[in-house]
């Protein structure tokens, strides 16, 4: 089974799509098996994170923007692609150091996520984006 979900982003910062999935695995009757999530953007990046203090996805976005600033912050002056604006290299730089697929574990049609982790894509670029998460499950 594949589909794909499309995820509206607000900016920076991590949207929770964890239900998106779960209906799509109720409604197919997914079994056993195993999910594959792709993102298909070079620009945000895909994680399993918390879910319950909305604090941890604050503090992750402001990490990784202190880590990797925009290139209009003198540190970032060596980058040499610039012309999509100050938020594109660092969005591609975050993208390389974190996921961009996921795979997870499916029981009896349900993720098998901890109590607290929940499906997330992080957007690395300034301005709200609309993307897409290929999605492959297949069955034992």
């Amino acid at each position: 089974m594949q589909t794909t979900f499309t995820i509206a982003t607000t900016g920076p910062g991590l949207t929770m799509f964890t239900a998106d999935v779960a209906r799509w695995l109720a409604a197919s009757g997914a079994g056993d098996g195993l999910l594959t999530l792709l993102v298909r953007h070079t620009s945000c990046s895909l994680l399993i994170q918390e879910n319950a203090d909305p604090d941890v996805r604050v503090d992750l976005a402001e990490f990784f923007h202190r880590l990797v600033p925009p290139t209009t912050d003198p540190s970032m002056r060596y980058l040499t692609h610039t012309y999509e604006g100050p938020d594109d290299m660092p969005a591609h730089i975050k993208a390389a150091l974190l996921p961009v697929s996921l795979q997870i574990p499916v029981a009896g049609g349900r993720m098998r996520l901890g109590t607290w982790q929940g499906l997330y894509l992080f957007e690395h670029r300034s301005a709200p984006h609309r993307r897409e998460v290929a999605a492959h499950f297949i069955h034992d």
